[in-house]
């Protein structure tokens, strides 16, 4: 392309020439060392914009025409201007989190995303699930270099993870007892697929946030979970019960089988004892009947008078009003006794 003296491209080039010696008529004089002096100050700049800082908890990547060149620390550092190198900075030590199922907007309102979060269970029924994955990254040179878009690809690892872990489940398993083993399987499963892509990235924390039936059938299934947390509650008290009950009728039980057994030695050695008496007492009767006959009968009154109560009355104050008598009772016995009066009544 070629322009005459007299074109536009020209004329602006006079122009401008004409206002710079006018305003710089020394420069104009020596534009030879003005232009080298600028030159050498575009190149001083363009030096020192390879200064940079890592703030704490941040690592640099540094990267020389594309290619890793190393790892720099937090503090003041230098590389060589674009396009010979180049740094990513990247925070390790921030906990980032991705969310699966839900979006958070503005921190505060929560907007469900069913596309991620509508699930299939092993028994064919669909459950809305939402996951809280929390990361940080472990090694930033994996996570600038050996993937493209890391966190998307954390995003799609987490669902899969978690599709993966609820369609191994029942829904009352998902809804209920094994909450907690969804977020664990989930957390193992993603770990391995990040790790064998190489994506730099360390889960710290995975969190079911929610765990629920559809919208439209939910409250059916609600239903269902108050009665199997009815169905706990009654088996705890069941189990409560028979805790202390058991331990209770056990040791009624002990108790019972050893009076027993003292109540059988007891009257084992009381029917020991009766027998050898009587044989001893078969023998004396055997060397003097008569002697042992009035012996017995003494000692058969003596058992029978001990119960009795004995009451003297004189015969000459029969017809008296007033009945003398005379009680043949332990005169240490404090209490009357039950027939005295009785017997002082007929007396009259």
């Amino acid at each position: 392309m070629s322009f005459n003296n007299n074109s536009p491209y020209h004329q602006v080039l006079g122009r401008l020439d004409y206002y710079f010696n006018k305003v710089f008529p020394r420069i104009s004089e020596n534009r030879g060392s003005f232009y080298f002096i600028l030159i050498i100050v575009i190149v001083l700049l363009w030096l020192a914009s390879g200064v940079y800082i890592v703030q704490p908890g941040e690592e640099g990547v540094v990267q020389t025409f594309g290619r890793f060149s190393s790892i720099t620390t937090p503090g003041l550092n230098y590389h060589l201007p674009g396009p010979i190198q180049k740094v990513t900075i990247v925070e390790v030590e921030r906990i980032r989190r991705v969310e699966i199922g839900f979006r958070t907007v503005g921190g505060v309102s929560k907007e469900g995303v069913l596309s991620e979060a509508l699930m299939l269970t092993t028994d064919e029924n669909i459950v809305q699930v939402e996951l809280l994955v929390q990361y940080r990254i472990a090694n930033s040179r994996a996570f600038v270099f050996n993937v493209q878009n890391p966190e998307n690809i954390l995003i799609t690892s987490a669902e899969v993870g978690l599709r993966s872990t609820v369609g191994q489940m029942t829904i009352d398993a998902v809804i209920t007892e094994e909450r907690a083993r969804v977020q664990d399987d989930t957390r193992v499963f993603l770990t391995r697929l990040l790790e064998d892509y190489g994506t730099g990235i360390q889960i710290t924390d995975v969190r079911l946030q929610v765990a629920d039936p559809p919208e439209e059938v939910r409250d059916a299934f609600q239903e269902v979970v108050r009665a199997l947390a009815d169905r706990e509650r009654l088996i705890n008290e069941a189990q409560a019960y028979q805790n202390d009950i058991v331990p209770r009728a056990r040791g009624e039980r002990q108790r019972l089988i050893e009076e027993a057994t003292a109540f059988k030695e007891r009257e084992i050695l009381r029917a020991t004892g009766d027998a050898e008496r009587f044989l001893s007492v078969l023998g004396a009767y055997r060397l003097a009947r008569e002697v042992t006959r009035e012996r017995l009968h003494i000692e058969a009154l003596e058992g029978i008078l001990d119960q009795v109560e004995l009451i003297l009355l004189d015969e000459d104050a029969i017809g008296n009003q007033i009945l003398p008598f005379l009680p043949l009772t332990d005169p240490s016995n404090s209490n009357p006794a039950p027939n005295s009066s009785n017997s002082s009544g007929e007396g009259n």
